[in-house]
């Protein structure tokens, strides 16, 4: 287990996959529902809201990670992959995000801009058909 999460806070259910399978498909349970719910863990405040302002479908409207793993026949690849993605998922907002600067454009940066501007249009100037 991770470090930040608790094996009690973690909710598996063993369900059947879906799909292809020929008939063992719908005989054994290897596919893993997992449930993680972000306010009831034991995970630090600002972690807390940095997880559920994840633009992410696999969070709920209520806080509550769903997580599905039916990738692998085993069942216990099944869950280590979907604990995996868990922890992947809470790794990914742990650094805070930095505040970007607004600076301002240096002056040569703005005179390139307008010259490149300047060519496209004499560019675009010159594919017109004259008066006669």
């Amino acid at each position: 287990m991770s470090k930040l999460v608790k094996e009690s806070e973690v909710q598996m259910t063993a369900i059947r996959a879906q799909g292809a399978g020929g008939q063992h498909v719908n005989k054994v349970s290897s596919a893993i529902h997992l449930r993680f719910d972000i306010e009831a863990s034991g995970l630090d405040e600002d972690l807390k809201t940095r997880l559920k302002a994840l633009p992410d479908r696999r969070i709920n409207a209520q806080g509550v990670i769903v997580l599905k793993s039916q990738s692998t026949r085993s069942q216990d690849m099944n869950r280590m992959l979907a604990l995996n993605r868990l922890y992947e998922l809470i790794e990914s907002v742990q650094e805070e995000p930095t505040i970007r600067k607004r600076t301002k454009p240096p002056r040569s940066a703005k005179e390139k801009r307008l010259k490149n501007k300047k060519m496209l249009s004499q560019n675009k100037e010159q594919r017109t058909k004259p008066l006669v």
